[in-house]
């Protein structure tokens, strides 16, 4: 296959407290303020994917097959579009509760998130509808 050109950009802390980045395009006539707009465009859509890897057992293609690829892919990115809209479904007034810890806090909901409350709501559908209205107390002798 001919190679594809590419138009780099470098981007350096001037401070030198973060390291130095480069980011890449295929339009050579881009100019690095638009091809860094892209990259921040793209990042929720890597996310998506990494998430989709974590919690759906989607890998990369070179462990699967061009075929399995073809299969899988689209149904696992669809459970995940289905869990997602489940997730908006349940969230009271459309927001999801989001986690807090001490280490890790983040405004939006993760797809961890999402597939929590989803499994909950499941679960909670599934086993607890058969318990009885009244708690049952029995003394023990």
């Amino acid at each position: 296959m001919p190679p594809v050109h590419l138009r780099s950009v470098l981007v350096a802390d001037p401070e030198g407290k973060l390291r130095m980045e480069a980011f890449f395009g295929t339009d050579l006539q881009a100019t690095p303020e638009q091809i860094l707009p892209w990259v921040v465009m793209r990042w929720s859509v890597e996310v998506t994917c990494e998430e989709g890897r974590a919690h759906l057992g989607r890998e990369t293609q070179r462990q699967w097959s061009d075929k399995a690829m073809a299969r899988t892919t689209p149904v696992l990115l669809a459970l995940f579009s289905l869990v997602t809209v489940l997730a908006l479904k349940l969230g009271h007034e459309g927001h999801i509760a989001v986690p807090v810890t001490a280490w890790y806090h983040t405004g939006e909901p993760t797809f961890s998130d999402c597939l929590a409350l989803v499994r909950r709501y499941l679960w909670r559908a599934r086993y607890v509808v058969h318990s009885a209205p009244e708690a049952e107390c029995m003394p023990f002798p």
